[in-house]
C-alpha cells in the first residue's frame, strides 16, 4: 500500500479539489489506515481558513481513532470537542460525528466524549435552529454507542428533554431513540 496523493486537496480549482475531499472522505469511511500516515497533514488542515477541507480533516480524524495504535488521535480530542462550541453548526456537526467515530473505536473514552456531546444543547450557533440541527446530531451520534455506555441515564435524559424540540426533525430522532432504547434500559 503506498502513500495516498493529497496534493489535489491544495488545487486551485474547487472541483478538483472538492471532488478530491470526497474521495479523502470515503477512502476514511473504508479504510482510514491509508490515510493515517498521513494524520499530521490532516491535523493542519483543523487550521485551514477553506471550512471544506477544515470539515474533511475532522472527519477523517475521527475515522483514524479505529486504527490508531499510537494513541495520536486521543490528543486531537480536546480540539474537537472545542469544536462543538464555536457557533458554526456544520463545524460542530463533523465535529460530533467524529467523536462518536472515537466512541465506537475507544470505548475508554464514550463516558467522557457523551458528556461533551450532552452540552451541545447548552451552546450558542448562529441560530436556535442550527442548535436544534446539533442537537439531532448529538443524539444520532450517541445512538451508535449507546449500549456499550454503562451510565446512560443522562443520556436518556438529554433525549427525553429534546421530545419537545421545537424542530420537528429533531424532536422525531428523540422519538425513535427513546422506542429503541428506553424500553431496554
Amino acid at each position: 500500500m503506498g502513500k495516498i496523493d493529497l496534493t489535489d486537496l491544495m488545487s486551485k480549482d474547487p472541483e478538483v479539489k472538492y471532488a478530491r475531499s470526497k474521495n479523502i472522505l470515503a477512502l476514511a469511511k473504508e479504510d482510514p489506515a491509508q490515510l493515517y500516515p498521513d494524520l499530521d497533514f490532516f491535523v493542519r488542515l483543523l487550521d485551514s481558513d477553506n471550512k471544506i477541507l477544515r470539515w474533511t480533516s475532522i472527519s477523517v480524524i475521527g475515522a483514524m481513532g479505529r486504527v490508531d495504535e499510537a494513541k495520536a488521535v486521543d490528543k486531537l480530542m480536546p480540539r474537537l470537542v472545542a469544536m462543538l462550541n464555536t457557533g458554526n453548526m456544520i463545524t460542530a456537526n463533523n465535529a460530533i460525528a467524529a467523536l462518536a467515530d472515537i466512541a465506537l473505536a475507544r470505548p475508554e473514552y464514550r463516558p467522557k466524549i457523551t458528556d461533551e456531546l450532552l452540552r451541545v444543547e447548552r451552546y450558542d450557533y448562529d441560530t436556535v435552529e442550527c442548535r436544534n440541527i446539533a442537537i439531532g446530531k448529538a443524539i444520532l451520534a450517541i445512538g451508535t454507542y449507546f449500549n456499550a455506555l454503562e451510565d446512560k441515564k443522562a443520556s436518556l435524559e438529554f433525549v427525553k428533554r429534546q421530545v419537545n424540540n421545537t424542530r420537528n426533525a429533531t424532536k422525531k430522532k428523540a422519538e425513535q431513540f427513546l422506542k429503541k432504547y428506553s424500553r431496554k434500559n
